[in-house]
Protein backbone atom coordinates (compact mmCIF):
# COMPACT_ATOMS: atom_id res chain seq x y z
CA UNK A 1 0.00 0.00 0.00
CA UNK A 2 1.45 3.32 -1.16
CA UNK A 3 1.89 6.57 1.74
CA UNK A 4 0.25 9.61 1.21
CA UNK A 5 2.64 12.35 -0.04
CA UNK A 6 4.32 14.05 2.59
CA UNK A 7 4.32 17.51 1.10
CA UNK A 8 2.81 18.73 -2.44
CA UNK A 9 5.18 19.83 -4.78
CA UNK A 10 4.83 21.52 -8.43
CA UNK A 11 5.14 19.15 -11.09
CA UNK A 12 5.55 16.37 -8.13
CA UNK A 13 4.30 12.59 -9.49
CA UNK A 14 2.30 11.41 -6.26
CA UNK A 15 -0.83 10.99 -8.26
CA UNK A 16 0.42 9.98 -11.24
CA UNK A 17 2.99 7.59 -9.98
CA UNK A 18 0.86 4.72 -9.90
CA UNK A 19 1.12 4.98 -13.87
CA UNK A 20 4.29 4.32 -14.37
CA UNK A 21 6.35 0.63 -14.16
CA UNK A 22 6.89 -0.70 -10.77
CA UNK A 23 10.33 -0.79 -9.62
CA UNK A 24 12.54 -3.59 -11.20
CA UNK A 25 15.30 -3.12 -8.17
CA UNK A 26 15.71 -2.91 -4.31
CA UNK A 27 16.78 0.35 -4.90
CA UNK A 28 15.46 4.00 -5.90
CA UNK A 29 16.97 6.43 -6.65
CA UNK A 30 15.48 9.81 -7.57
CA UNK A 31 18.12 12.23 -8.56
CA UNK A 32 15.30 15.37 -8.71
CA UNK A 33 13.59 14.23 -5.56
CA UNK A 34 11.18 17.10 -4.99
CA UNK A 35 8.10 15.43 -3.33
CA UNK A 36 9.32 12.10 -4.63
CA UNK A 37 6.32 10.89 -5.60
CA UNK A 38 7.50 7.71 -7.11
CA UNK A 39 9.22 6.48 -4.34
CA UNK A 40 6.87 7.25 -1.87
CA UNK A 41 4.40 4.77 -3.72
CA UNK A 42 7.21 2.29 -2.82
CA UNK A 43 8.44 3.40 0.14
CA UNK A 44 9.40 0.01 1.66
CA UNK A 45 12.29 0.03 -0.70
CA UNK A 46 15.76 1.14 -0.31
CA UNK A 47 15.20 5.01 -1.52
CA UNK A 48 17.71 7.23 -2.43
CA UNK A 49 16.79 10.70 -3.22
CA UNK A 50 19.13 13.30 -4.90
CA UNK A 51 17.59 17.16 -4.10
CA UNK A 52 19.83 20.25 -4.95
CA UNK A 53 17.91 22.39 -3.44
CA UNK A 54 18.98 22.53 0.25
CA UNK A 55 15.75 23.48 1.87
CA UNK A 56 13.72 20.58 0.04
CA UNK A 57 16.62 17.87 1.03
CA UNK A 58 16.49 19.88 4.43
CA UNK A 59 12.93 19.33 4.69
CA UNK A 60 13.24 15.17 3.49
CA UNK A 61 15.94 14.94 6.46
CA UNK A 62 13.52 15.95 8.67
CA UNK A 63 10.73 13.72 7.79
CA UNK A 64 13.36 10.79 7.71
CA UNK A 65 14.49 11.94 11.16
CA UNK A 66 11.51 13.21 13.16
CA UNK A 67 9.72 11.68 15.62
CA UNK A 68 5.74 11.33 15.48
CA UNK A 69 5.19 12.45 18.58
CA UNK A 70 6.99 15.99 17.92
CA UNK A 71 5.11 15.85 14.22
CA UNK A 72 2.31 15.95 16.30
CA UNK A 73 3.14 18.15 18.95
CA UNK A 74 3.72 20.98 15.88
CA UNK A 75 0.94 23.94 15.97
CA UNK A 76 -1.60 25.16 13.47
CA UNK A 77 -0.89 28.15 11.61
CA UNK A 78 -1.71 30.92 13.25
CA UNK A 79 -3.45 34.89 11.70
CA UNK A 80 0.21 35.89 10.83
CA UNK A 81 1.00 33.33 8.95
CA UNK A 82 3.76 30.55 8.92
CA UNK A 83 6.41 33.20 9.26
CA UNK A 84 4.90 33.63 12.70
CA UNK A 85 5.16 29.96 14.08
CA UNK A 86 7.71 28.96 16.95
CA UNK A 87 9.05 26.01 14.98
CA UNK A 88 12.28 25.02 13.60
CA UNK A 89 12.98 25.62 10.07
CA UNK A 90 12.54 22.65 8.49
CA UNK A 91 9.26 22.19 10.73
CA UNK A 92 8.34 25.96 8.93
CA UNK A 93 9.10 24.59 5.72
CA UNK A 94 6.93 21.46 5.75
CA UNK A 95 4.04 23.49 6.85
CA UNK A 96 4.34 25.66 3.93
CA UNK A 97 4.48 23.06 1.65
CA UNK A 98 1.43 21.90 3.17
CA UNK A 99 -0.83 25.03 3.14
CA UNK A 100 -2.96 23.41 0.28
CA UNK A 101 -3.03 23.50 -3.29
CA UNK A 102 -4.74 21.18 -6.24
CA UNK A 103 -1.17 21.32 -8.44
CA UNK A 104 1.93 21.71 -5.46
CA UNK A 105 3.68 24.77 -4.31
CA UNK A 106 6.88 25.85 -6.07
CA UNK A 107 7.93 27.10 -2.94
CA UNK A 108 6.76 27.07 0.59
CA UNK A 109 3.44 29.00 1.64
CA UNK A 110 3.27 31.56 4.03
CA UNK A 111 -0.87 31.46 4.57
CA UNK A 112 -3.34 28.44 3.67
CA UNK A 113 -4.73 29.16 0.14
CA UNK A 114 -8.00 29.80 -0.34
CA UNK A 115 -8.21 25.57 -2.15
CA UNK A 116 -6.92 24.29 1.03
CA UNK A 117 -9.46 25.95 3.17
CA UNK A 118 -12.12 24.21 1.49
CA UNK A 119 -10.17 20.82 2.01
CA UNK A 120 -8.68 20.93 5.36
CA UNK A 121 -7.70 17.43 5.34
CA UNK A 122 -5.08 18.26 2.16
CA UNK A 123 -3.69 21.32 4.33
CA UNK A 124 -2.30 21.73 7.47
CA UNK A 125 -3.87 20.74 10.48
CA UNK A 126 -4.83 17.85 12.83
CA UNK A 127 -5.83 15.66 10.37
CA UNK A 128 -2.85 16.34 7.73
CA UNK A 129 -0.67 15.95 10.63
CA UNK A 130 -2.18 12.67 12.37
CA UNK A 131 -1.28 11.29 8.80
CA UNK A 132 2.11 12.67 8.67
CA UNK A 133 3.18 11.28 11.70
CA UNK A 134 1.73 7.81 11.08
CA UNK A 135 3.82 7.79 8.02
CA UNK A 136 7.50 9.07 8.90
CA UNK A 137 8.19 5.81 10.97
CA UNK A 138 8.31 4.18 7.60
CA UNK A 139 11.07 6.18 5.97
CA UNK A 140 13.54 5.61 8.43
CA UNK A 141 15.90 3.58 5.94
CA UNK A 142 15.70 6.48 3.05
CA UNK A 143 18.95 8.34 2.82
CA UNK A 144 19.65 12.50 0.93
CA UNK A 145 22.02 13.23 -0.79
CA UNK A 146 22.33 17.23 -0.93
CA UNK A 147 23.26 17.96 -4.03
CA UNK A 148 23.10 17.70 -8.12
CA UNK A 149 21.73 14.71 -9.85
CA UNK A 150 25.13 13.84 -11.26
CA UNK A 151 25.82 13.62 -7.19
CA UNK A 152 23.98 10.43 -6.80
CA UNK A 153 25.64 7.17 -6.93
CA UNK A 154 26.53 5.15 -9.62
CA UNK A 155 24.99 1.95 -8.77
CA UNK A 156 22.52 -0.52 -10.64
CA UNK A 157 18.78 0.50 -9.61
CA UNK A 158 15.28 1.75 -10.79
CA UNK A 159 16.16 5.26 -11.69
CA UNK A 160 13.58 7.70 -11.86
CA UNK A 161 14.19 10.50 -13.04
CA UNK A 162 11.98 13.44 -13.14
CA UNK A 163 14.11 16.79 -13.62
CA UNK A 164 12.63 20.47 -13.96
CA UNK A 165 10.75 19.96 -17.60
CA UNK A 166 13.07 21.85 -20.05
CA UNK A 167 10.43 24.04 -21.25
CA UNK A 168 8.12 24.40 -18.28
CA UNK A 169 10.78 24.30 -15.60
CA UNK A 170 12.12 27.51 -15.17
CA UNK A 171 9.58 28.41 -12.16
CA UNK A 172 11.71 25.74 -10.01
CA UNK A 173 14.28 27.81 -7.55
CA UNK A 174 16.35 25.22 -8.86
CA UNK A 175 15.75 26.22 -12.93
CA UNK A 176 15.73 24.24 -15.81
CA UNK A 177 17.41 26.90 -17.16
CA UNK A 178 20.56 25.91 -15.24
CA UNK A 179 20.14 22.63 -16.47
CA UNK A 180 23.16 21.35 -19.86
CA UNK A 181 20.21 18.44 -20.86
CA UNK A 182 22.37 17.29 -23.44
CA UNK A 183 24.75 15.93 -20.18
CA UNK A 184 21.91 15.19 -18.72
CA UNK A 185 20.44 12.91 -21.51
CA UNK A 186 24.05 11.03 -21.05
CA UNK A 187 23.83 10.74 -17.32
CA UNK A 188 20.41 9.04 -18.13
CA UNK A 189 21.48 6.67 -20.49
CA UNK A 190 24.97 5.73 -18.71
CA UNK A 191 22.78 4.66 -15.74
CA UNK A 192 23.01 0.75 -14.90
CA UNK A 193 19.34 -0.80 -14.43
CA UNK A 194 15.89 0.27 -14.45
CA UNK A 195 15.25 3.74 -15.80
CA UNK A 196 12.68 6.22 -16.50
CA UNK A 197 13.54 9.84 -17.58
CA UNK A 198 10.02 12.30 -17.59
CA UNK A 199 9.65 15.01 -19.62
CA UNK A 200 6.60 17.03 -21.39
CA UNK A 201 4.99 16.50 -25.16
CA UNK A 202 7.88 18.69 -27.16
CA UNK A 203 11.14 17.67 -25.08
CA UNK A 204 13.60 16.60 -27.67
CA UNK A 205 16.97 15.90 -25.38
CA UNK A 206 15.84 11.88 -25.65
CA UNK A 207 13.59 10.01 -28.21
CA UNK A 208 10.55 10.37 -25.60
CA UNK A 209 7.52 8.17 -26.31
CA UNK A 210 3.66 9.56 -25.35
CA UNK A 211 3.10 8.12 -22.32
CA UNK A 212 0.00 10.13 -20.68
CA UNK A 213 -2.18 13.16 -21.04
CA UNK A 214 -2.84 14.82 -17.10
CA UNK A 215 -4.66 17.53 -17.33
CA UNK A 216 -3.97 20.07 -13.84
CA UNK A 217 -4.70 23.72 -13.02
CA UNK A 218 -1.10 23.98 -13.46
CA UNK A 219 -0.90 22.69 -16.92
CA UNK A 220 -3.73 24.94 -18.26
CA UNK A 221 -1.21 28.00 -17.90
CA UNK A 222 1.33 26.28 -20.58
CA UNK A 223 -1.01 24.28 -23.03
CA UNK A 224 -4.27 23.10 -21.65
CA UNK A 225 -2.80 19.72 -20.52
CA UNK A 226 0.27 18.06 -19.22
CA UNK A 227 1.33 15.64 -22.30
CA UNK A 228 3.74 13.44 -20.41
CA UNK A 229 5.97 11.44 -22.42
CA UNK A 230 8.43 8.86 -20.96
CA UNK A 231 12.18 7.30 -22.24
CA UNK A 232 13.47 4.21 -20.27
CA UNK A 233 16.24 1.79 -21.38
CA UNK A 234 13.65 -0.96 -21.55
Amino acid sequence: MALNSFFTYFGGKSHASRYYPPPAHDTIVEPFAGGAGYSVRYFRRRVILVEKNPRVAALWRYLIGVSARELLRLPDIPPDGVDAMKVCDDARTLIGFNCGSVDGHQRPAKRITSWGKQEPHCSWGPTLRARLAAQVEKIRHWKVIQGDYSDAPDIEATWFIDPPYEAEGKVYACSSADIDFRALAKFCRSRRGQVMVCENAGARWLPFKPFRSLPTTAAKRFRGASVEVIWTNA
